[in-house]
């Protein structure tokens, strides 16, 4: 999580720095896709639980390989359903407060250094935002058994 919360922060900070309107664009499509993130978990989510009670209440097989599958799927469905709202709303209302004083502030510096210091702090910014998605998707994955 704090990968992800520091990859947000710095990539809000880099389009802030880099124009405003990429901030704009920026927040639009958090927003969407945010959206369409948090309706895929809680819909992927309460298929997965309904399964299960599908398997125990009308097929009535409980205790088979079936029904150890669902328990499995349950698993993963009930934090999908569970949190998909409380994990998603807090992403988007804390890109949009900060991102909106991350923007006054390059506006005032761009005013006072010049257009090629914002640019350029935009991409150092975005370098580091870059650096934490490669060590959320990587760095941290299981590596493989060794025989």
């Amino acid at each position: 999580m704090f990968n992800i919360f520091l990859t947000v922060f710095f990539a809000t900070l880099a389009f802030a720095f880099f124009e405003p309107y990429y901030f704009i664009g920026y927040l639009i499509s958090i927003a969407l896709f945010g959206l369409y993130q948090a309706i895929f978990m809680a819909n992927a989510g309460g298929a997965w639980d309904n399964a299960k009670k599908i398997v125990e209440t009308e097929l009535k097989a409980k205790g088979t390989d079936l029904h150890a599958a669902t328990v499995v799927g349950d698993t993963v469905g009930d934090p999908f359903k569970d949190t998909s709202s409380v994990a998603m709303n807090p992403i988007i209302k804390f890109t949009t407060l900060f991102g909106l004083l991350a923007v006054e502030l390059a506006v005032s510096l761009t005013k006072e250094q010049g257009a090629h210091f914002s640019t350029m702090l935009g991409a150092a910014f975005l370098a580091v935002s870059v650096f934490f998605v490669y060590r959320s998707f990587y760095g941290m994955s299981i590596g493989a058994a060794k025989e």
